[in-house]
């Protein structure tokens, strides 16, 4: 083996895991969709659980990705601790899928079918494909397509490249030695771990040793360790990806270790013990692409057999590892774990925009309310519900932001672009809330009372402004379109309804009926009410916009206000709301 082997071996290992980070990246976008359903329909049942992992790594290719994922979960309090478990144990099975991939690059033989099973025949066909989908694919979907094609074909040519490199190898004594000092199963262990913790991935690690078989110096009895110890090693990122994390998210990740590394002791111990009696002759044997991935299955196979009945027993065993502290952790709402999967991080950032629309609109009911209570606990619950919607639409600001970097779909961009609008409208909301306190506040300090007249008034606009806040409510948190088209001819009965108290108030001003320093807290109320209805208008056209797939922001409420119907809703609004 020369120089020029050895840079072939670089470049080989380079095109290998570029292809394998670029298919995976891809698969997760392509996916994207799917996974979210997938961890939507997750229940308590561990078959349930552990298909889901399953099915979550063989699509992503990567166990790393689904643990860092359920860590991610249970930190944010989407999947609980022993819903973990199963899916934990599901993403070891899982990561096999790629071994078996690979193993079509061992295939060999003169008939024509063979020949065309072999990676090297068909894998030029996927990357040209792929490379039409990238350069003429309009849509997302399409240039995914076409990524995840030409990530397989990077992936095959690089196993090919490291194949052909390593070949030379089976003439150089010190290489021979090498395996031979593997066949200690403590020290093939030790090897699997620490490569696939260098490399952050079990199934890059899997490929080098098939890669690697076609020397014919790797024995099975050398093999078989070192795919033990890579299971092992790939636990290193979910427990970097749990630092920081809560506890739980701790503990799934200690889950992870603890199954690995139970897993691995034992059968390493079958396994020395069998090789040290019985010596099989199958040992000694070089090892080729397909029986790494049979063995690979097999173990994974078998430590899951080995620790399902015991997944209770691995749960106390993380909690006594983790245990529980004496204050009690803030709950982090958004997890940037969950960032590698951007379709469930925005489901996630979705539902913590909920969350936020509720306390909104809880506020600026309270707000309304405050205009004719005197419960002093209403202030209070006003101010705190405020600095609550605040915080959100800076942690969720910021966390769309990041999603809205990543390489996300049509599709998922425009929903990160309505929930940007949507929170700050519903931040602003939430303001206003503030302001309608203050002016309640500014009222009882100054001993100053509205006439019976303009009491009536105001508290026939807080009665349209409650149901616009309520339809907004339903058309953001319900997905309610109906409600949505309601909203903009409510919102302007209740401008007409500004228009017409102010111009009543200046009338009661003139007959003395008034006091100017009253009529400046009216006019404050006044703006504030017709903003907040500004504001549900506003969150509608977003939800009309997505329902309609309308990117031109608005355009969907302009046609709205053009048809029979919103003249209808209008009419029947203007006669509920009615002064006279």
């Amino acid at each position: 083996m020369d120089i020029f082997d050895v840079l072939a071996l670089i470049g080989g290992l380079c095109l290998f895991l570029f292809g394998m980070n670029v298919m995976g990246d891809a698969l997760e976008r392509r996916a994207g969709g799917s996974l979210k359903s997938l961890l939507g329909r997750l229940t308590g049942n561990k078959f349930k659980a552990f298909l889901t992992g399953l099915g979550v790594t063989a699509v992503i290719q990567s166990s790393s990705a689904t643990t860092v994922m359920v860590v991610g979960f249970v930190n944010s309090g989407l999947m609980t601790l022993r819903q973990s478990i199963g899916v934990i144990m599901g993403a070891n099975i899982g990561t096999t899928v790629t071994s078996w991939v690979l193993s079509l690059g061992g295939i060999s033989g003169d008939n024509l079918f063979i020949k065309l099973l072999k990676p090297t025949s068909f894998t030029p066909i996927l990357a040209l494909i792929g490379i039409i989908f990238i350069m003429a694919g309009k849509s997302s979907k399409k240039k995914d397509t076409g990524t995840i094609l030409l990530g397989f074909a990077t992936l095959m040519f690089g196993m090919n490249a490291m194949s052909g490199a390593v070949a030379g190898l089976a003439d150089v004594p010190e290489f021979q030695n090498l395996f031979l000092i593997f066949k200690n199963p403590i020290l093939g262990v030790l090897v699997g771990l620490m490569i696939t913790a260098i490399l952050q991935s079990s199934s890059a690690s899997v490929g080098i040793l098939q890669a690697l078989t076609v020397t014919g110096q790797v024995s099975y009895g050398a093999a078989i360790p070192i795919i033990m110890g890579q299971n092992i090693g790939t636990c290193v990122t979910s427990m970097i990806s749990a630092v920081g994390a809560n506890r739980n998210a701790k503990r799934a990740a200690v889950i992870h270790l603890s199954f690995n590394v139970i897993g691995t002791a034992v059968w390493l111990a079958v396994f020395s013990l069998i090789s040290a009696t019985l010596h099989p002759v199958f040992l000694d044997d070089p090892a080729n692409y397909l029986g790494i991935a049979v063995f690979h299955t097999i173990f994974n196979l078998l430590c899951t057999v080995l620790l399902v009945p015991m997944s209770s027993l691995l749960e106390k065993l993380a909690i006594k590892i983790v245990p529980d502290g004496k204050k009690t952790e803030e709950k982090i709402e958004l997890d940037e774990r969950l960032l590698i999967t951007p379709a469930v991080a925005l489901d996630r950032c979705n539902s913590v925009v909920i969350h936020m629309a509720n306390a909104a609109i809880e506020s600026i009911e309270m707000g309304l309310k405050v205009l004719f209570s005197r419960d002093a606990g209403l202030g209070e619950r006003i101010r705190a519900l405020e600095e609550k919607t605040d915080r959100y639409e800076d942690i969720t600001g910021t966390y769309l932001i990041k999603i809205g970097r990543s390489q996300i779909t049509e599709v998922e961009s425009a929903t990160v672009s309505r929930l940007l609008k949507v929170i700050g409208d519903y931040e602003r909301v939430a303001d206003h809330s503030v302001n309608l306190l203050e002016s309640a506040e500014e009222l009882r300090e100054k001993g100053i009372a509205f006439s019976d007249e303009a009491s009536r008034e105001l508290e026939t606009l807080k009665n349209a402004s409650l149901e616009i806040l309520s339809l907004s409510r339903a058309a953001f948190v319900e997905n309610d379109v109906e409600a949505a088209y309601r909203i903009e001819p409510l919102e302007q009965v209740i401008d007409d309804l500004k228009d017409r108290l102010r111009d009543r108030h200046v009338l009661r001003l003139k007959n003395g009926d008034c006091t100017v320093e009253a009529g400046f807290i009216w006019a404050n109320i006044l703006m504030d009410v017709e903003r907040v209805a500004d504001h549900c208008s506003n969150i509608a056209a977003c939800v009309i916009d997505t329902a309609q797939d309308n990117m031109n922001l608005h355009q969907s409420v302009r046609e709205l206000k053009e048809g029979e119907a919103f003249e209808e809703m209008y009419s029947e609004y203007s006669k509920k709301y009615s002064l006279e």
